[in-house]
């Protein structure tokens, strides 16, 4: 099937920008705070020989739309966006590959809404923080990022690999977000580790230092969790391991459902 890009229209009434790509069971890329899909571009278009493939960008992130009203960007509202893209992709079920904060979000879709999700593909991604001192640092810290953007515009994110800023409309559907998404309120995506039923692959960066424990922790605490560190690789390892990430993500899924 050719690549099919559209706007779907949110619960909220917010222009989603989608392209889904292949047949097969679906697999739902999610990328991080200031990113959009055309990070995935490349290994969606060399995956979708395998798998129905559907990139996206989050509210206020690329193509999509980025409304007026600070509310309307949070965890809520993001994870009832992939909702909406599962059903109108396939069964309303897929495997979720997330980076960055799109790993997080996909950690707690399946939180939510575990009946739907097949597997887990996190990518230089985190669970969260345990205790409120970790988390009140994180969130001085995305603070920093949304006054920063607002501050600087575009050009805030053009130093970062994987961070696209001409491919963004305006800067202030990503301040938004930053203010919106980013921030945590509570340990529930981390404790809810151990009851992640189905099977995850965790990929980080050899020289990702900021995610290397994160992943660790997954690993060890997720039941059905495979570890996989890229050699030569930062934060965007689909970005700079194509090759290896394809690979990576092919053999998993072809080793636990065949095909």
């Amino acid at each position: 099937m050719p690549s099919l890009g559209m706007h779907d229209v949110s619960d909220d009434a917010v222009r989603v920008h989608s392209v889904a790509r292949g047949d097969g069971r679906t697999l739902l890329f999610t990328h991080g705070w200031g990113a959009t899909s055309f990070m995935f571009e490349p290994s969606a278009i060399a995956l979708a020989s395998h798998f129905r493939v559907v990139t996206w960008d989050q509210r206020g992130h690329g193509a999509s739309e980025s409304p007026p009203d600070p509310s309307t960007y949070s965890v809520d509202t993001t994870i009832a966006d992939m909702a909406m893209l599962l059903d109108r992709n396939g069964s309303g079920r897929g495997i979720l590959v997330g980076h960055s904060l799109g790993g997080y979000l996909s950690l707690e879709f399946t939180r939510r809404y575990p009946e739907r999700v097949e597997a887990l593909v996190l990518v230089g991604a985190g669970p969260g923080f345990r205790d409120d001192e970790a988390r009140g640092k994180w969130n001085r810290f995305t603070a920093r990022i949304a006054d920063r953007a607002e501050a600087r515009g575009l050009t805030a994110l053009q130093r970062e690999r994987d961070l696209h800023g001409n491919l963004h409309s305006s800067i202030d559907g990503l301040v938004k977000s930053a203010r919106g998404v980013l921030p945590q309120h509570d340990s529930t995506v981390l404790d809810s580790l151990p009851s992640i039923s189905v099977p995850v692959l965790v990929i980080v960066g050899e020289h990702d230092l900021q995610f290397r424990a994160s992943a660790d922790h997954m690993a060890a605490k997720i039941p059905d969790a495979q570890l996989v560190v890229v050699p030569d690789a930062g934060h965007s390892i689909n970005v700079e391991q194509p090759a290896v990430f394809e690979h990576e993500v092919v053999s998993f899924v072809r080793s636990r459902f065949g095909g």
